[in-house]
């Protein structure tokens, strides 16, 4: 009797680019819930990767995230897409506490000659898994912010990638002397995401 081999799933560009991107909407809402930009009471539970995430119900923050992710997978399809950075501020005085970082490592054989990789879904739900608990988890670990906040996504393309015109250029927004951390990271075989946290540090008195 033949022993079972593990299933072994066929990965394109578009598939990895939906993938990508979905993953990157649950993180920014998980996000968004953690640190408490928004009340709790303004999140619905889901059930996505074999866990309970929770989601932004106001229409104006959903709307945001849904233009962004299409975007973005768009960018993913061509291979244009090197970061995509989430930026927590302060309202009063536009300080960036927080920068969440997502940096994308993009298989070029895969974006110019139209070939496919091979990856397990549950390997690939796996690492999603593990990042979103240690999102859940950063509240250990990070400082309480205690003023009101709102949030911007950053997106880092190639000189030559078309930009929409709704979208404008930013600085940075970088911390000075932050903390960072440094997150786990997922492979698709055609993307790698490689996630960190940057922070500003007060020590305390």
């Amino acid at each position: 009797m033949a022993s079972k081999q593990p299933t072994r799933d066929v990965i394109t560009l578009k598939g990895s680019a939906a993938i990508v991107s979905e993953f990157l909407c649950y993180s920014v809402n998980s996000i968004l819930f953690q640190r408490g930009v928004y009340p709790a009471d303004e999140f619905g539970r889901v059930k996505k990767y074999g866990m309970t995430l929770l989601m932004c119900q106001q229409e104006r923050v959903k709307a945001f995230i849904d233009t962004i992710t299409q975007q973005i997978a768009t960018w993913l399809e061509t291979g244009t897409l090197q970061r995509v950075v989430m930026v927590i501020a302060s309202m009063s005085t536009k300080e960036v506490l927080e920068r969440w970082n997502f940096n994308i490592e993009n298989d070029n054989e895969v974006i110019e000659k139209g070939v496919t990789r091979e990856k397990s879904d549950k390997d690939i739900m796996t690492e999603i898994q593990a990042i979103m608990r240690q999102i859940a988890a950063s509240v250990t670990f990070l400082p309480n912010i205690e003023e009101a906040c709102t949030f911007d996504l950053l997106a880092y393309t190639s000189v030559d990638s078309e930009v929409p015109a709704e979208w404008a250029e930013s600085d940075a927004r970088l911390i000075h002397n932050p903390q960072v951390v440094k997150l786990r990271s997922i492979d698709t075989m055609v993307h790698q995401v490689e996630a960190m946290v940057a922070y500003k540090f007060t020590e305390e008195l």
